[in-house]
C-alpha cells in the first residue's frame, strides 16, 4: 500500500518525468505483480514519462518501451539500448507468450552476464 501511495503522491504533482528506483524490489512476488499492473494502469491514465531503475529483466520487458542497459562499475556507462516492441496496453500473458519476449530476455541476459559481468571488461 505504501508503494501505491508513494506513486500516487508523486503523480499528484503532475511531473513531466517520474523517477522510480527499484520501486518493487522489496515486495513479495504476488504484490510485485499487482503493483506492476497498477503502474501500467497509472501510466495509461497519465502518459507521464517514467524512468525506472530495476535489476529485474522480466519487469523491464513488461513495463518498458526501451531498456537502457548499463556496464558495470563506478565508471558505468550506457552499454546498449533495447527497443521493446510489444503494443500497449500490455497484457502480461500475451507478452510472455510472444517468442520475441524470450529472444529479448536472452539478449539482455547475455549482455549482463557474459559481456559485462566481470570487472575486467573495458
Amino acid at each position: 500500500m505504501k508503494q501505491r501511495v508513494s506513486i500516487a503522491r508523486a503523480l499528484a504533482l503532475r511531473p513531466k518525468v517520474l523517477l522510480l528506483d527499484e520501486p518493487f524490489g522489496a515486495l513479495d512476488p504476488i504484490t510485485r505483480e499487482e503493483l506492476q499492473e497498477e503502474l501500467l494502469k497509472i501510466w495509461t491514465e497519465h502518459q507521464v514519462t517514467v524512468l525506472m531503475i530495476t535489476h529485474d529483466i522480466d519487469e523491464a520487458l513488461l513495463l518498458s518501451d526501451r531498456i537502457v542497459m548499463m556496464t558495470n562499475g563506478p565508471a558505468a556507462k550506457v552499454g546498449e539500448i533495447l527497443e521493446i516492441p510489444f503494443p500497449r496496453p500490455r497484457n502480461r500473458s500475451r507478452v510472455m507468450e510472444d517468442p520475441l519476449y524470450y529472444e529479448l530476455r536472452n539478449h539482455a541476459l547475455d549482455f549482463l552476464y557474459r559481456r559485462f559481468a566481470h570487472d575486467d571488461v573495458d
